[in-house]
């Protein structure tokens, strides 16, 4: 796996939209606060614009993305927001310069599809927040994310929950937003899940639908395959006027208990205030007992 090199005082940031469309007010307070930190920041030509629920064209947004990974001297790539669209671009993407001069790409939710991509082209990213969140002022967010660019480990503590499964295990880290992850079900940019911890998040969908996403994976194989399990945020669920029955953490639940490898619940990440950076496709260690914990070095 190809480890993007730590960021340092004056390198280029590039911010873009290969999603949904955003305020273009937001990405300017992040480009500000990113140049407080002391980085250079560089806003892709259609990161502001509007087509329909999306920031650009097909085409506009690949052009910015593709031009920022093939940009020799550009550290980073933050994504502005996710959305919807990532899957729209993907199969176009040529990872020839990223892999000669290789950089973090930074993102969530929609961007789960650029993550499985990067890693099933052998590159590490970041799953982390996006310019809402620096512009926003989410502090430990922020804080997280720096971390990660800044420097080669980050270590998260976090209070137990009732349904976690305790356990030690270290292995690669993967995963993102559930319900893109099952969008990538049987194509060639769904990540290599066999041993791995994966990480599972999502917001506003149906418990239903939840509940068939769960059974798509177990009944794919893919519960028996990964060896540890870290569910962050399903934030915003939603219910039919006759209630499913189940929470989003008892309907996971359900669908693994049958397994023995650690499970951890309520993990900081997802679309919720301080979400938590981590690494996909570095390896991680994940505690989950009285002190439960996930770190990586990388």
């Amino acid at each position: 796996m190809i480890i993007p090199p730590k960021l340092k005082q004056n390198d280029l940031i590039a911010i873009l939209s290969p999603s949904g469309r955003i305020n273009s007010n937001i990405i300017d307070n992040a480009k500000t606060k990113l140049e407080q930190k002391g980085y250079r920041v560089k806003i892709l030509k259609h990161a502001k614009g509007n087509y329909y629920q999306y920031a650009a064209t097909d085409s506009q947004r690949l052009e910015d993305l593709q031009n920022a990974l093939d940009n020799p001297e550009i550290s980073c790539i933050l994504c502005a927001r996710g959305g919807y669209g990532a899957i729209r671009i993907v199969d176009k993407l040529n990872f020839t310069e990223i892999k000669k001069h290789p950089k973090w790409v930074v993102g969530f939710s929609d961007i789960t599809v650029l993550h499985s991509a990067f890693q099933n082209a052998g590159i590490a990213s970041i799953h982390g927040p996006m310019a809402k969140s620096i512009s926003n002022d989410d502090f430990i967010a922020a804080k997280y994310l720096f971390q990660a660019l800044e420097n080669n480990n980050l270590e998260y503590n976090f209070k137990n929950h009732f349904l976690n499964k305790t356990g030690k295990v270290k292995s690669l880290l993967t995963g993102g937003n559930l319900s893109v992850l099952a969008g990538l079900l049987g194509t060639p940019y769904m990540p290599d899940l066999k041993n791995k911890i994966l990480l599972i998040e999502d917001l506003n969908e149906y418990l239903y639908k939840l509940d068939r996403i769960m059974w798509s994976f177990k009944l794919a194989g893919i519960f028996k395959q990964i060896r540890g399990l870290v569910v962050g945020g399903f934030t915003d669920m939603l219910d039919n006027d006759n209630p499913f029955g189940k929470n989003a953490y008892e309907i996971i639940a359900e669908h693994v208990n049958e397994y023995n490898y650690p499970i951890a619940f309520n993990f900081s990440v997802g679309h919720i205030l301080g979400n938590h950076s981590v690494v996909m496709g570095a390896e991680a260690e994940l505690c989950v007992d009285e002190s439960s914990h996930l770190s990586q070095k990388w």
